[in-house]
């Protein structure tokens, strides 16, 4: 019963950070793009990030928190299915947009003599077809394989099914069925390549920094008063935040390995996963107000103003 409060609290908590930092970077980008038009492309992947983060943390934090506290089995099938949907979509979308960032960021600082001016100019262009096609496919992907799953079990071709799951939030007769083959196929395999493109890019993102970051000082030698370009400054923002979430990113797959390769899972792994499954979605909000001042501000405006309304008025 303690375990359990304790479980819950560190998930409330979680779970009420989360919300607020992400809905306070999607007010911020929302009225950014009302305001001036037009979202920078680097603030419209951020945009759908925090989209899929918010996804993540609503279809994985909530249930689980309200599980800690006690109430179970309050989805029933069709409920469940949503669910488990949306949880792969966000997961999937978040993987999907911070590979994007880190690809297009590299290309923005790379040098004109590099194998990327080619696409200096042309990148910003695809941003929006990226974004709307990472979303699409994801949407698409994860219909298929639950539906291929329900089709092979009808069939009761049940020699394919590696594993189930049971969720405490799902009706006594819900399990999770995975097909090996596809699941590697459709969501496995490209989680796994998008994390290596990251790692590459990360690599290269550094190393750009590092040669810069030399001829900067070669240049003003004589002067210590130079400071950091604005472009610096946002790719190292970049890189602490998809520095964070191969992090996190590594340690739930870690979990998530052990979980699936036992077959009764104790109840302190189950959740230490799904705590640490919203991690990143939590932190990331702060982690890029940390880097921008003025969003920061106008954030925690935001959430003053959300909390306290009325005390704000009468002031």
């Amino acid at each position: 019963c303690g375990y359990n409060m304790t479980i819950g609290i560190i998930g409330l908590s979680q779970t009420v950070m989360g919300i607020l930092g992400n809905f306070c970077l999607l007010y911020h980008y929302l009225l950014h793009g009302h305001t001036k038009g037009r979202l920078r492309a680097t603030d419209l992947i951020l945009k759908h990030l925090t989209i899929s983060n918010s996804l993540i943390i609503l279809s994985e934090g909530v249930p689980q928190t309200v599980v800690a506290f006690g109430l179970k089995h309050f989805f029933n099938y069709f409920g469940c299915k949503l669910l488990m949907y949306v949880q792969r979509v966000g997961r999937s979308v978040s993987i999907c947009m911070t590979c994007l960032l880190s690809v297009f960021q590299t290309i923005m600082i790379s040098p004109m003599n590099s194998c990327w001016k080619d696409l200096k100019l042309k990148a910003p262009k695809y941003i929006g077809f990226s974004v709307s096609l990472c979303w699409i496919l994801y949407m698409v992907v994860n219909v298929i394989v639950p539906m291929y799953e329900l089709y092979m079990f009808g069939k009761g071709s049940v020699e394919n099914i590696v594993k189930k799951r049971y969720f405490e939030y799902c009706s006594a007769n819900e399990q999770k069925k995975i097909n090996g083959l596809i699941y590697v196929a459709l969501i496995v395999f490209p989680e796994v390549s998008f994390t290596m493109i990251i790692i590459w890019t990360s690599g290269s993102m550094v190393f750009i920094l590092y040669r810069h970051k030399q001829h900067v000082q070669h240049i003003h030698k004589n002067n210590t008063s130079h400071r950091s370009s604005p472009e610096s400054r946002a790719t190292l923002s970049i890189l602490i935040l998809v520095s964070s979430f191969l992090s996190f990113q590594t340690l739930s797959s870690t979990f998530h390995l052990c979980i699936a390769l036992t077959d009764h899972p104790n109840w302190w792994l189950v959740n230490a996963t799904h705590l640490i499954s919203v991690c990143f979605p939590t932190v990331s909000p702060f982690l890029l107000m940390s880097s921008d001042s003025t969003l920061s501000r106008l954030c925690f405006a935001w959430i003053r103003n959300t909390k306290f309304p009325n005390l704000i008025t009468k002031i």
